[in-house]
């Protein structure tokens, strides 16, 4: 059976854990092969490399775009991953050759980042060209060092491993991501090797400029669909969990089990990603189920994301959301029974490249949520232009989701549940498919409110 397996930077830089949960787990032999693993760059590297992907602070590239000293940084990153390679050299990897690959990469990619920032200075070119550019050529590294390591590692070990490099860093050949995968695999045969693909892949399109940070999972989608697997598998550090253990308790929750892509979008919405929903929808068109396991249990068999799964029994199956939203409240008496006023509104969020997750109306008013990291100070003095009164305040949103949760009482016990916990609801609301009901609370209420929820539903549900 073929499967295409993504694996995470967190499970990648515990690769012992890898090589015993995932890669050896229950197989020798002929049974090692059929399997495309598609990695991510180790832990925090891709930080180092671009920035901070929580906090902001800088790595290499932002000392590029803003026209600072950067090969020192650059450098320092090299020494970086060459002191990290000495962590799985108890795993088999040739250190001398390890290094040597690694430090050879970071040489070609200065030498691309120096041509580059020539151009840039000569200033008879767009900025955010060469910036992308280099935004791309820097992403790169992370993925070709893990998946190289990770060849090299198995090799050593006496199990024939394919490293199917898709950034593509020396290759000049005008190739979309979809054509560069297709001719990467088109000549491998999968039940002789092991392939471990780097989650990076070059594009004329530019892969990061198309999905940023989300890119390994886009890669591992075009993979499955260019491949057409039995499965397609994430393995992650933890559970796909009706709720987060860190909040309400390891044994207040437990893996989903079964789920469909409706829901991996529901939650995708609200941050907790079971996929990136760029990367979900190939999947889901192409009827590719999506597995997603715990690389620290192998004997769980996770959570099955399939297109038409529905619960046999009405049941919530996660309880989640996010503290990190705002609302966005716009006012105006003329509302009342008047048309297009909904519409300038959109004008304004289409113009700024903002989304939102959330929308309620009465008739002199019109309700949004957005992400906080999302707001722009140019959207209110948009809106104010046009309508009386616009507000914006801090909020959290909390979740119930799930394939089959069309039942009476529901949203009462829900609403109770909260009014039981002192926790006020500033809106609430869901859609005619039922598959999500929202609720709008206070930021510090976030986490009280998903455990009130959690304690409410899945303890007479779960």
């Amino acid at each position: 059976m073929l499967t295409v397996e993504k694996i995470g930077g967190t499970s990648m830089s515990a690769f012992g854990d890898v090589l015993e949960n995932i890669i050896l787990y229950g197989r020798e032999g002929a049974a090692l092969y059929n399997r495309i693993f598609v990695v991510s760059a180790y832990a925090g590297v891709t930080n180092w490399l671009l920035e901070n992907k929580k906090t902001g602070a800088p790595g290499v590239y932002h000392r590029f775009a803003k026209h600072e000293q950067f090969r020192e940084a650059l450098s320092q990153v090299s020494d970086q991953l060459q002191e990290l390679n000495k962590q799985y050299e108890p795993l088999g990897l040739d250190l001398a050759v390890a290094n040597a690959f690694i430090a050879q990469r970071i040489q070609d990619a200065q030498g691309y980042l120096d041509n580059l920032a020539s151009i840039l200075a000569s200033g008879y070119v767009s900025s955010e060209n060469i910036l992308q550019a280099a935004r791309e050529i820097l992403a790169s590294i992370g993925e070709s060092h893990s998946a190289f390591n990770s060849v090299n590692i198995l090799q050593n070990r006496g199990i024939n491993a394919t490293l199917v490099d898709l950034s593509g860093f020396h290759d000049a050949t005008p190739y979309t991501i979809d054509q560069r995968i297709q001719q990467a695999f088109g000549s491998i045969d999968f039940a002789a090797t092991i392939c471990i693909a780097t989650g990076y892949t070059k594009g004329t399109e530019g892969i990061m400029r198309e999905f940023d940070r989300g890119y390994s999972e886009v890669t591992f989608s075009k993979i499955a669909v260019a491949v057409r697997p039995q499965e397609a598998i994430i393995h992650k550090e933890y559970h796909l969990c009706t709720a987060d253990p860190g909040v309400v308790g390891l044994a207040n929750c437990a893996p989903v089990g079964f789920t469909n892509y409706d829901v991996a979008d529901q939650l995708a919405d609200v941050g907790m990603e079971a996929i990136h929903p760029k990367a979900s929808k190939p999947l889901e068109i192409n009827k590719i189920n999506l597995r997603i396991k715990n690389t620290f249990e192998p004997e769980h068999p996770g959570t099955l994301i399939t297109e038409d799964y529905v619960s046999p029994t009405k049941r919530v199956e996660v309880v989640t959301g996010t503290d990190r939203v705002l609302i966005v409240d716009v006012y105006d008496p003329l509302m009342v029974g008047g048309v297009g006023f909904d519409l300038h509104i959109m004008e304004a969020f289409a113009q700024l490249g903002i989304s939102y997750s959330f929308k309620a109306t009465s008739a002199n008013s019109i309700s949004l949520v957005i992400w906080e990291k999302d707001f722009k100070p140019q959207l209110v003095a948009e809106l104010q232009a046009k309508f009386e009164k616009v507000t914006v305040e801090k909020a959290a949103m909390v979740c119930i989701i799930g394939s089959n949760i069309d039942e009476p009482g529901l949203l009462a016990r829900a609403a109770g549940a909260l009014a039981g916990a002192g926790i006020n609801i500033k809106s609430a609301g869901f859609a005619l498919r039922k598959v999500n009901i929202q609720f709008l609370v206070a930021r510090e209420d976030f986490n009280p409110a998903v455990v009130a929820l959690n304690a409410a539903l899945y303890a007479t549900e779960g």
